[in-house]
Formats: structure tokens, sequence, C-alpha cells
């Protein structure tokens, strides 16, 4: 697509905007983003969404955080697209332990148009069990965005990853702009959008600060706003990176929270790594929605144990 991006024309909220809120004191921001999140969600539900990797590794792209690129030597062994019977049965299994999403995720630069008649057959099979549907494969094409919402596809996941800054020093194999031209075409097609990033890939605070402007100012902002702590993965250029600490991290699902006042906002890869304290503060600030199971694509995730012993101390339900 040629021309601005949504991004740069649509500025609801400014840099200094979001660096008085990342500057405020905590106590008086989680305070706020706690009142925002009583305006629009019950503060005691947290939306159950299950990720399934049904394509694995071998992606041509070198997201240096990332465990799938093909040109990271992680241990990680490539896979073919899941068959169709494989998946539903994984999504049967994740309604019952409790989600009511559940995503779809495929390691390639962009889908092939002859996987698209089964990756079409997979949405439909998914939803028909009653639950809400979400993929991330890549980059999309308009004439794939149209048949992904034909098949009744409920969300895209395209994350941004970082700040429009900070991108360049992630990934060399596509452009910031990339991200949008598809995000752009996820939004044409009448599909609801998933987008976020990571935190903890080196970035400065100034970084974290224009990550969530970036998803701010789209038009509308992503209704699903997933936010990871970075999971090192030997192998990887980050795979030495150190985390960023719990009330770093709580602020930013603060200020998310405050900036998208009706998204959901998603405490995503990286709970594994994070004390049931952190989590509740992260919760406590407005995150609204996990990731469930044991696994996420190719990282570790709590698990339905710990997330049950968690949520019942919290007197929170999972939806």
């Amino acid at each position: 697509m040629d021309g601005e991006t949504r991004i740069e024309t649509a500025a609801r909220w400014t840099h200094e905007d979001v660096n008085a809120l990342m500057a405020a004191p905590f106590a008086e921001l989680v305070f706020r983003a706690a009142e925002v999140h009583r305006e629009q969600f019950n503060p005691n539900e947290v939306q159950a969404s299950r990720l399934l990797s049904i394509k694995t590794g071998g992606c041509p792209e070198d997201c240096g955080y990332c465990s799938q690129s093909a040109k990271f030597d992680t241990g990680l062994k490539a896979s073919k697209l899941m068959e169709s019977e494989t998946v539903l049965a994984e999504a049967r299994r994740a309604k019952v332990e409790g989600a009511s999403r559940f995503c779809m995720g495929a390691a390639w630069r962009s889908p092939k148009d002859r996987d698209m008649a089964e990756l079409c057959e997979m949405v439909g099979e998914v939803k028909a069990l009653g639950l809400e549907t979400c993929m991330t494969l890549g980059m999309l094409s308009d004439s794939q965005a149209e048949q992904l919402s034909q098949a009744g596809l409920d969300y895209y996941n395209h994350n941004i990853d970082t700040s429009p800054e900070y991108y360049g020093r992630m990934v060399s194999t596509r452009t910031f702009q990339d991200r949008i031209d598809t995000l752009e075409r996820v939004r044409q097609s009448g599909m609801k959008v998933c987008c976020g990033g990571i935190v903890g890939m080196g970035e400065e605070p100034e970084d974290r600060a224009g990550f969530l402007l970036a998803l701010a100012n789209m038009t509308p902002p992503p209704e699903s706003v997933p936010i990871n702590s970075l999971m090192p993965i030997e192998g990887t250029p980050l795979g030495e990176s150190e985390p960023i600490p719990a009330i770093e991290f709580a602020r930013l699902i603060a200020v998310a929270r405050i900036l998208m006042p009706s998204s959901y906002v998603r405490l995503s890869a990286g709970r594994e790594n994070m004390s049931a304290e952190a989590q509740a503060l992260c919760f406590l600030a407005g995150a609204n929605s996990i990731f469930v199971g044991d696994e996420l694509l190719t990282t570790n995730n709590p698990g339905q144990d710990k997330d049950t012993a968690l949520f019942e101390q919290l007197g929170v339900r999972l939806v």
C-alpha cells in the first residue's frame, strides 16, 4: 500500500502523553488504569485463549527473538502444516479446559495460496465448536485476507513487535510498513485485529513508549493487544537478554490499558518466568486476557494447575 501509515495520520495520542503516563507515580498510574478497566470490563474476569503452532519452524524471516527462524541454530525442527483433524482435536481439548478463543499460528513469511483452502476449513471447524478464532500466518495479500474473513475468522494476529524506530534492529527481512500494510488488509476485510509486541529486547524506555503509542493511534486500536515479555532462546541473537523488572512491565500494562480502554490487553509470553505476585500486579493494572495451556508455540507457559491456583487466590474467573 502506498502513502503514509495509519499510525502517522491518526494521532489521537502524542509522545508527550505517553511519556507523562510512563513517568507517573506507580500507585497513581495503576489506580487510573484500574478505573479505566472497570469502566469497560469486569475486573474479576480474565479471557482465556489457547495458542497452537499449526506449522512450526523453517521461517525465512530473521526476527532476532524467534526460535522458528531458519537463520538461527536453536535446535528446533521444522514441521509441515498440521492436518485439520489434528487441529480440531486440539481445539476440542482447549474448550474442555476452559479456553474461549483458539489461536492458530504458522511460521511463515506469508501463507501459500495452495494452503488457503485448508486454513479456511480449520477456521470453520473450530468456530463450529463455539470458540472464537484467531490466526497468525505472516503477511497477507488482499485475497488471502478476504478468504479468511469469508471463512469466519474472528481475529488476525500480526504484531508490530516494537516501536517503529527500534524495529529495524530486530528484523531486517521485512519493514515496519509491511506489518502495517497487512494490518490494513485485515481491517478492510472485516476481521478484528490482534496486535501487540515484545519488551525486553534491549530497547530503551522511549521505545516501549513508542510501541504503545503506535498501537493506540491505530484507527481503531487493536481489539486484542498481546504484550509479551521476551523469553530468551539460546541460538537467537537475543538469547542472553535480561527481562525487564516486574514493576516496569506492570507499568506498561497500565499505560496500555489507559491508551486502549476497550481492548483486551493480554499478558502473553513470559508468564512462565513471572511470580504470582508479578502477574497479580499486571491484572490489577488492567490485563484481562491470558494464554492458557502449558506451551506457547515453542516456549513454556504456566499450565492449568498453576493458573487455577493463581486465579483461586485472586478470586478471578477465566472466561
